[in-house]
């Protein structure tokens, strides 16, 4: 593989294959600064809404929070409609929905570099406490959106999750967000796979809505990976779970492109064109998410792993399984295990990923240990009988790793270890051993996979994976093939997870309800159903 300082210098002699017709706004996401945009001689609209893609609020602190908007009029246009021109943004959180009590106040810059999106880290704000926030631009007002900051640092308060992944927006409606939604939930993880790189066709599948024809192929270049964040916050119900909540995201492999890893393209592109393709696909994450500066990305690098401490109830661990990974076997399929998914050496979240995860475990003072990721952790064989056949693209094509964090929690005497993982187009919940073959081994953590937003569509409750799944894995405790998300309850004393479905996806008019729920008691390791 290239050195990263070779490798964006490779990538960057090879640019121009894939600059847009706006070209150099993709050629910002090499550089991390702005060529000169050519003007586009449309002028900055006053009389079409600008905040067509909402607000969204994120990783929470103490005292702060970061909220979000992108001023967008024409959110399918080039540029959302607007010119090379920055527009300055005021903006207000307030302890009220009526803003009568406004608590900060100042005003920020929209500028067409971060394709006029806008991202201020709120300070000053006290624990654990609502707040309302809404932005201002050329006389317009946003919607209004709902936050709340992390506990003290000592406070040991129960608070809620929701956790989602998987949101392919041509395979049906996002119906579980108006649940997430209505819900109340604390924090909303989003585990990967916010937009799906493919095209979307000409009626965006089976939503049946008209798109522009661009929108019929796979995304390469800034500005199509920017349309494709647009096409999918236009949703209302996706906008209305990110104005109620506020957010925690990574990304998986589709954000970028199905099953990458590390600096290796799985559509065969060369690694110099590869690290275009990704640079351009982290800057448009970072634009359209509810982020921090430090999280911006520089060319084809981003830092996406960070730890968030909610009191002394949970400490958050936030992985990225997909920049730092060897090559998976087999291309990510189904297969046994063999040498190369054995090799010891091999690692899916790098060395230094690694290292900072379980530091930041042993130095944690919280009843709940959680970790955030995007792929199963768990074994899971599908095929009966006494040989084994797992899924390649997840931490079972890494056992090494796998196993070196889960001895490493061992080692490090790691209470109340939960995995909360999605990519699965699944719900799974199962124990965590350092022996999988082993029914009596102990288990020294607990996953929760969550099933996919709308990905596979409607899906059924049971599938001959899933029956397999059940048999050949003591560990795993639940399946099911529905849409939905987990909705989870933290307190001193347990934590508990709902797996939330709904009916249909592929159709409006979806009804959610709790298909399972089971819980993980304090100081005692191990699923139960309740």
């Amino acid at each position: 593989m290239l050195s990263a300082a070779r490798g964006l210098a490779a990538a960057t002699a090879t640019r121009r294959s894939f600059l847009s017709a706006t070209g150099a706004a993709a050629a910002l996401a090499l550089t991390g600064t702005l060529p000169g945009l050519v003007p586009t001689g449309i002028r900055t609209p006053t009389n079409r809404p600008l905040f067509t893609l909402g607000v969204a609020s994120g990783d929470p602190l103490p005292d702060a929070v970061v909220i979000w908007t992108r001023l967008a009029p024409g959110p399918l246009e080039p540029f959302g409609g607007l010119d090379d021109r920055p527009i300055d943004v005021d903006w207000e959180v307030a302890e009220d929905e009526a803003f009568r009590r406004v608590v900060r106040r100042g005003k920020a810059t929209a500028r067409p570099e971060y394709a006029h999106s806008v991202h201020v880290d709120v300070r000053g704000l006290r624990s654990w406490r609502h707040y309302f926030y809404r932005f201002r631009a050329h006389g317009q007002i946003s919607p209004t959106g709902r936050t709340r900051t992390a506990p003290a640092p000592h406070d040991l308060p129960a608070m809620t999750l929701a956790v989602a992944s998987c949101q392919a927006f041509y395979d049906g409606f996002y119906t579980a967000y108006q649940d997430v939604a209505s819900r109340d939930h604390d924090v909303v993880l989003f585990l990967g796979d916010y937009i799906y790189e493919v095209g979307v066709g000409p009626t965006a599948g089976i939503r049946n809505q008209p798109v522009p024809v661009d929108f019929a192929g796979e995304v390469f270049t800034l500005d199509e990976y920017r349309a494709r964040y647009a096409l999918h916050k236009t949703d209302p119900d996706l906008q209305a779970a990110h104005a109620a909540s506020a957010w925690v995201v990574t990304l998986d492999d589709h954000e970028v492109e199905g099953n990458w890893s590390g600096d290796i393209s799985e559509d065969g592109l060369p690694e110099p064109e590869f690290l275009v393709r990704r640079a351009n696909g982290f800057r448009a994450y970072w634009e359209h998410m509810p982020l921090r500066l430090d999280q911006s990305a520089s060319g084809p690098s981003i830092r996406l792993h960070r730890h968030l401490r909610f009191g002394r109830t949970a400490d958050l661990s936030v992985l990225d399984t997909r920049q730092f990974r060897d090559d998976q076997p087999g291309d990510g399929g189904w297969l046994p295990p063999d040498q190369v998914s054995q090799d010891p050496a091999r690692t899916i979240t790098g060395a230094d990923q690694e290292r900072w995860l379980l530091d930041a475990l042993r130095r944690s003072p919280s009843r709940w240990n959680v970790v955030a990721q995007q792929v199963a952790m768990a074994q899971l064989d599908r095929r009966t009988g006494p040989d084994l056949e797992l899924p390649m693209d997840t931490w079972n094509g890494y056992a090494a790793s796998r196993e070196r964090v889960l001895t490493g929690i061992r080692d490090r005497g790691v209470d109340n270890f939960v995995v909360l993982t999605g990519d699965l187009h699944r719900s799974v919940a199962a124990d965590l051993k350092l022996d999988f073959s082993d029914p009596t081994a102990p288990v020294v953590g607990s996953e929760f996979v969550t099933t996919s937003i709308s990905s596979g569509k409607d899906g059924v409750d049971v599938d001959a994976t899933g029956r397999a799944l059940l048999a050949e894995n003591p560990h795993v405790k639940y399946q099911n093939v529905q849409r939905g998300y987990l909705s989870c309850r933290l307190d001193a004393d347990r934590w508990t997870s709902e797996f939330r479905v709904v009916d249909k996806v592929t159709t409006r008019g979806g009804a959610p309800s709790t298909h399972a729920t089971l819980v993980v008691e304090n100081g005692r390791p191990g699923i139960h159903q309740v």
